[in-house]
């Protein structure tokens, strides 16, 4: 089985996220969307939105589950069993970030990283700058699935 994870802290799912799970979906038997857990980290929505959101979107996709991990991405892989991590890349900064994981992960693990482009008119999309839209009351709707437009609440 080619089970895959595609590891994030989605806070919140854009439509850049949407565009590679669902280009994800067509290359392995199961994409594991794991929502990483950062004590460090200040989120806008709440694990259980943020997993919602997603929960929501693809509820009618048999292949998709929806799980929370803490740690090292690598360890959760071997954890569940998955060989490979999907990743989304939007520009050139993103694939040195990426590429330095990626290399990374590969030197403490046998998992592959498999890279796909966001489509071209979703590449500027990110949950960094939904967030600031949210936050300054602008009109985020046409960056975020449905999910997450009919769901959200704070501004």
């Amino acid at each position: 089985m080619r089970r895959a994870i595609f590891p994030g802290s989605f806070d919140p799912l854009t439509l850049g996220h949407y565009d590679i799970i669902e280009r994800g979906i067509t290359l392995f038997d199961e994409l594991i969307i794991a929502i990483g857990i950062n004590a460090d980290k200040k989120y806008m929505f709440s694990l259980t939105e943020r997993q919602q959101f997603i929960e929501d979107a693809f509820k009618d996709e048999p292949k998709i589950k929806v799980v929370t991990y803490q740690g090292l991405t690598v360890d959760f892989c071997k954890e569940i069993g998955a060989n490979f991590i999907l990743r989304g890349l939007r520009n050139p900064a993103d694939f040195e970030f990426e590429k330095a994981i990626a290399h990374t992960n590969r030197h403490l693990s046998e998992i592959e990283t498999v890279f796909l482009l966001t489509s071209s008119g979703k590449s500027y999309i990110s949950s960094s700058i939904v967030r600031d839209v949210i936050r300054n009351g602008g009109d985020y709707t046409s960056l975020v699935p449905s999910t997450v437009r009919h769901s959200t609440t704070k501004a």
